[in-house]
């Protein structure tokens, strides 16, 4: 996969996931678009310590210095801003990532709601018929979030949920989200070299 992914972030619990899929992608050569939701943008700062808050004009930059990228590697819109180009279909990106998923956003997404610019991608990557993923991180799941999970997954969204394996033996945390965004990087045919797969290899592939 080539051009623009989109990455979102919620408020689910894991915002490492989608800040370190940012940073795969753009050492893969991809042009990244980041959005998220105020409560995205709340647990990102609770998390990280990095404040995505304020006016676009602000927040993109901080950003761009944390990831060492320029403005045409990296874009930055806020939650409100449905008049950003993702929100068009004429200028819809390759791919969109939803790393963490809440159970809101894929509740909403799963109605069609577009009151927000990161639920309005969403729409417009499922009726552009364009690659959609989404991280879910939710623990128990109720039967309203499988049922809402199952409704996308019919619509042809990739479901990767935040679930990391063992065999490749994490020894740090980091070790444990490398294997989770590796996930992701292969749905979209990105290659990467974030764990050793099943039988020991390690490098560009698509399987365990």
């Amino acid at each position: 996969m080539s051009g623009t992914v989109l990455v979102a972030i919620t408020g689910a619990s894991g915002s490492v996931y989608g800040l370190r899929l940012c940073e795969e992608l753009l050492k893969a050569g991809k042009r990244v678009v980041v959005t998220a939701s105020n409560a995205g943008i709340g647990v990102v700062r609770e998390e990280t310590n990095l404040d995505l808050s304020g006016s676009e004009e602000e927040s993109a930059p901080r950003l761009r210095e944390l990831f060492g990228a320029s403005p045409e590697q990296l874009a930055f819109y806020g939650a409100d801003n449905l008049f950003a180009p993702p929100a068009s279909g004429s200028a819809a990106p390759d791919a969109m990532v939803v790393a963490p998923c809440s159970m809101g956003t894929l509740a909403r997404v799963a109605a069609g709601l577009s009151s927000t610019l990161l639920e309005r991608c969403a729409d417009v990557m499922l009726k552009e018929g364009r690659p959609l993923v989404i991280v879910p991180r939710e623990t128990p799941l109720s039967a309203i979030h499988l049922e809402n999970m199952l409704k996308l997954a019919r619509l042809g969204v990739r479901v990767v949920p935040a679930m990391p394996a063992f065999y490749h033996r994490p020894r740090t945390m980091d070790d444990l989200v490398d294997f989770v965004v590796g996930k992701v990087l292969d749905t979209l045919g990105v290659p990467h070299e974030l764990f050793t797969r099943w039988g020991g290899r390690q490098g560009p592939g698509t399987g365990d």
